[in-house]
């Protein structure tokens, strides 16, 4: 197949991690592959991923509503999909996700999928609310598959008339279970926790999520004093990269407890990261099924996790984690240290994430999934082969 892969951002977080695993499996796979991103990029991220497969970024793709830009983006990407004739068009991403599908319309492309990795709708103003519900549903009527991370995902899609259940598949957001549930505490350990080599190890808190306003970085930094005040030794851990660094920077200097917390940016071996926490958070305020969760429990490690949609299908509170109200930082923050606090209730989280099933998240599995939808779209077209797919493209167009 010749498959096209359209992301608002790449940068090095969940949904770019997980399309990229698609497109490494699809180019393993035979298939002929195209990365399309916006303006928003990790330059060294792009270098990589240019050495497998062809990658293209747009500059007017970008990441707010802006009526120019949109539309040169939608330009510029129906030109490129009627050059390049994909059998398959996969859009990622909310921005990408209406751009890439009207572009793929205009384009007659036979196979439009969309990936559900967000709502935007969700956790939004009235106005941006029905914006966004009124691109989606539009965007729905020619959409052949949508691929959601969770059965809630696609619960709230389809309750919001965005495509009928026929057309929703729910494909976990896939990763290396055994790296994250035999990693080893990273060398460089002192160094993150601020500490002299061969000192004993603080308790350590740890979020692994990109630098953005909706995963709450700021708030929980500016809630961190009450968990510092119990447990005085304690450090808190911000792994990741993203546009909200300097702001995020900036809430460590003003925090009376900021020598207690690190930014320490982009680490490529989460994993290892995972395995030096005692407890792992994420206060995020809109997500999917974050995959980053999953992660947590892989590596046997109890969690103190924003209640979001999809979420209950994994964490079990007061099983193997702590699920918190979502608009509540502070109720995190509180979470955080009780667990800190109560060695004997980190234990039973603890064996709770390690007894979690998360076979479905293995990464060979998302990747067959995701081709079986694939094949599942073409097949329903007039010719039930690839043949026929591309003859009923030429035919549109």
């Amino acid at each position: 197949m010749k498959i096209v892969h359209v992301l608002t951002r790449l940068h090095r977080a969940g949904s770019e991690e997980n399309t990229l695993a698609c497109c490494n499996a699809q180019v393993k796979h035979g298939h002929e592959v195209l990365l399309v991103h916006g303006n928003e990029y990790d330059a060294s991220l792009q270098a990589s991923v240019a050495k497998t497969m062809r990658v293209v970024g747009l500059d007017a793709l970008v990441h707010p509503i802006s009526p120019i830009n949109d539309f040169a983006a939608l330009r510029q990407l129906s030109r490129l999909l009627l050059e390049w004739r994909p059998d398959i068009v996969h859009t990622h991403q909310s921005k990408a996700g209406i751009i890439g599908r009207l572009a793929a319309k205009q384009a007659n492309v036979p196979g439009i999928i969309h990936g559900v990795h967000i709502l935007p709708f969700v956790h939004v103003g009235n106005a941006q609310k029905l914006t966004f519900l009124a691109a989606e549903r539009l965007t729905a009527r020619f959409t052949r598959a949508f691929i959601d991370v969770s059965q809630s995902m696609r619960d709230i899609c389809v309750s919001h008339h965005i495509g009928s259940p026929a057309q929703h598949y729910v494909v976990h957001s896939g990763f290396d279970l055994t790296r994250f549930s035999h990693a080893d505490w990273p060398n460089e350990a002192p160094r993150l926790l601020g500490i002299a080599p061969g000192e004993p190890k603080p308790p350590v808190v740890l979020m692994l999520a990109a630098l953005e306003p909706r995963k709450r970085h700021i708030e929980l930094i500016e809630a961190f004093p009450e968990v510092i005040e119990r447990v005085p030794d304690a450090r808190l851990i911000l792994a990741g990269e993203g546009p909200a660094r300097r702001d995020i920077e900036a809430a460590i200097a003003r925090s009376p407890v900021g020598g207690s917390i690190h930014l320490i940016g982009y680490h490529s071996e989460p994993e290892q990261l995972i395995s030096l926490a005692d407890v792992c958070v994420l206060t995020s305020m809109r997500e999917g099924l974050p995959r980053v969760v999953m992660q947590y429990l892989a590596g046997g490690r109890p969690c103190v996790v924003s209640e979001l949609p999809g979420l209950e299908e994994v964490v079990r509170h007061g099983v193997n984690g702590i699920v918190t109200p979502t608009g509540d930082v502070n109720a995190a923050a509180t979470a955080i240290a009780d667990l800190l606090e109560n060695k004997a209730l980190r234990a039973h989280l603890a064996e709770g994430a390690r007894r979690t099933d998360l076979t479905s998240w293995g990464l060979d599995a998302m990747c067959d999934s995701v081709e079986t939808v694939y094949h599942s779209v073409l097949g329903a077209l007039p010719q039930n082969n690839l043949a026929g797919a591309r003859a009923y493209q030429s035919q549109l167009q």
